[in-house]
This record gives C-alpha cells, structure tokens and sequence, in this order.
C-alpha cells in the first residue's frame, strides 16, 4: 500500500494535522514515540484572544478561533467525551500603568467581540486579588490536550496506523513520485516533531528559538473559581479542587528536567493573585517549539516538494493549528497559497546561505 502522508510526530500539530488529513480521504500513517513531558502533553491548551501585557489581539484571532472551536466541537461529538471548556478570562491589572494601557486602547471596535466589560476597580475578595480590576474576556478556554491526543493514539493504533517507535531520518529515501521509510511508501512526509525540528536536516535552517516552560498543579481547598485568572501567569480550573497554573519561559536552559527555580516563580504569583492556601500536586517541563518572529512555520522544503513542515506553533498551537492544517492540506493537495507570515519560504535566504556554506 503506498499512503498518500507519512506523518512524523504527535503531538499537538501533528494529531491536529492527522484529523484534517483523514477527514479529507487522505490514509496516513504516524511515527511517533509518546513522551510524558512532551510539550503538548503538559501544556494547559489555554485559549487567550487577548494576549500580553500591551493587550494585543492574539493573531488572526478572527480567523482562528472560529475555525478551532467548530474542530474540537466536532471531536467531542466524535468521541463522546468533553475535550474543550469555555471559560471566560478574567485579566487582572498588575498596575495602575496596565489600566491606562488597556484605557488608551479600549476604544478600539476591533476589541468588542472579545472583551465583555472593563472593570476599573472589583470589590475585594477574599480568594482573589483583583482590587486593581481588569478585563473579563470572551470566548476563552482550554483544550484538555492529554486526553485528547490519548484519544487519537488509541483510534489511530486500533486502525493500525501508528507506529509508535523512534523516526530514524537517516533511512529516510526521496524517490519517484513520494519518499520510502523502511517498508513504508507515501506520496508525501509532513515532519510535525516539536522541539526535535530544530535537529532535522531538512528544516535546521529555519530560525527555532526553543524555550522552556513549567507549569504547576495545585489543589486549592474550598475555591470555586468563576473565571480562568491572568496575571503574568494562568490559573486554570480543571474541575473540583484542582488547578493548572503556568508558565515560565527559559530561552538559557534547554534541559527537560523541572527546576526548583521555575516552582519557586509560579508560587510567587499564583500568591499574587490567589489568597487562598494551595498545594502543589504536580509540576512538570516541557520545551516548545517557537520561532524567532513568534510565527509558526508551515510549507514545502524549498527543493524536495514532497517534504513538508507543520511546526513552530509555540504556545498557541491549540488555537492556529486548525487552521493551519487546513492551509496546508490545501497548499499540498490544491497548490493554493499559504500565509506569506506563516510559510516557511520567508526563510528561504536561510537555506541558500546554509547550502553555500556546506
């Protein structure tokens, strides 16, 4: 049998990738070797349209978010098991700086789809700092990513589609018509590996600029939480007592081990914004694939067209990658453009300064 795609990872991109590929009649098969700490499997799957302190729209959020609700609406319904929560964010002002930011800004009509009402001030609680007040945003959420990609690995194994063992892209072949893996043929290979894209031979040109994050687990008696809180960190609610909180950024330590650093940072804010006692139940690392112009980086190497990349969605991946894949299925199958920001061919001068310099 030749496949039409082997895909090579699984996590986040590559499951989302994998879902669009299959629902549009391609057959694909899936390496991948299943890592606990891998990015996406500790990632809260936050869903932010408003994001940083300068309280920018978060990228073609129009575009993407309509896009990724309808998917993982569609998987819950596929799957019978609730996979996407909509929760509203409660941004809390940090300073009295942050309300004049958001006050020079709110004016803007653009922001009205995602920003439900500004509080200049809320009454003091006694779970939450929010004396400073904030924003109550809209259309927020979170993806529960591990049971996600634990219920694709389970469909895709029972079809016998995935084989989960090391890639070895050293056996790799180009032939005609597609590329040949061991006993595996197929038209076309979409490399969706993470932070392991940085080694690849094909894509090490391109401009990673791995970063490691941390996040916490805590349980936090007696708190009902009525928002997802954000306050240089999140706080998510994940049901009963338990809460996800994270994340550091660490661009000089690239080591997947958790650092007592890292435990001692978020315990510092989640205090900044909770005044309610917590214990820390679980912490875990994981290392994301981001880019120096914070774009993700999607396309077809720029001389063997049946290679392609579906990659470098750092921490919005649970938001771009529906989208995204569906771009790139067009891009290969249709020969449609893709989004000059996200094609990897703005980088195309990398390539031809790494071959000259072979």
């Amino acid at each position: 049998m030749i496949y039409d795609y082997l895909v090579v990872g699984h996590g986040l991109a590559g499951a989302i990738l994998t879902c669009f590929l299959e629902n549009s009649g391609k057959t694909v098969v899936v390496y991948d070797v299943p890592k606990s700490n891998a990015a996406s499997r500790v990632a809260a799957g936050l869903i932010n349209p408003v994001a940083g302190k300068r309280f920018a729209k978060s990228w073609q959020i129009d575009a993407f978010l309509p896009v990724a609700t309808q998917f993982y609406q569609a998987l819950e319904k596929q799957y019978g098991e609730q996979l996407f929560f909509q929760k509203p964010i409660l941004k809390l002002f940090s300073t009295p700086e942050e309300q004049n930011t958001w006050m020079g800004k709110s004016a803007d009509t653009s922001w009205q789809e995602y920003v439900e009402t500004t509080h200049l001030h809320l009454p003091p609680s006694e779970n939450v700092s929010q004396e400073l007040g904030g924003l109550l945003i809209k259309k927020g959420g979170y993806v529960a990513l591990r049971s996600f990609l634990s219920l694709r690995e389970k469909d895709l194994a029972a079809r016998n589609v995935l084989r989960s063992q090391p890639f070895d892209i050293s056996q790799l072949q180009m032939v005609p018509h597609g590329v040949q893996y061991q006993d595996v043929q197929a038209r076309k290979i979409i490399f969706c590996e993470g932070a392991q894209g940085a080694e690849n031979p094909y894509f090490n040109w391109l401009p990673f600029s791995l970063n490691k994050g941390e996040i916490l687990d805590i349980k936090v008696p007696d708190f009902k939480a009525e928002y997802i809180y954000n306050k240089a960190v999140y706080v998510v609610p994940l049901g009963g007592e338990k809460y996800r909180v994270g994340a550091t950024y660490n661009w000089r330590d690239l080591t997947e081990e958790i650092s007592e650093e890292s435990k001692e940072e978020l315990s510092g804010k989640i205090k900044e914004i909770l005044k309610k006692p917590f214990d820390i139940t679980e912490q875990y690392v994981g290392i994301r694939p981001a880019v120096r112009d914070r774009k993700p980086l999607i396309g077809v190497h720029p001389e063997l067209s049946q290679v392609a990349i579906f990659n470098g969605m750092g921490s919005k991946g649970v938001l771009m990658a529906p989208l995204l894949a569906q771009q790139l299925i067009a891009a290969l199958e249709e020969d449609k453009p893709l989004w000059a920001e996200a094609n990897i061919a703005r980088y195309f001068s990398l390539y031809l300064a790494s071959k000259s310099n072979r």
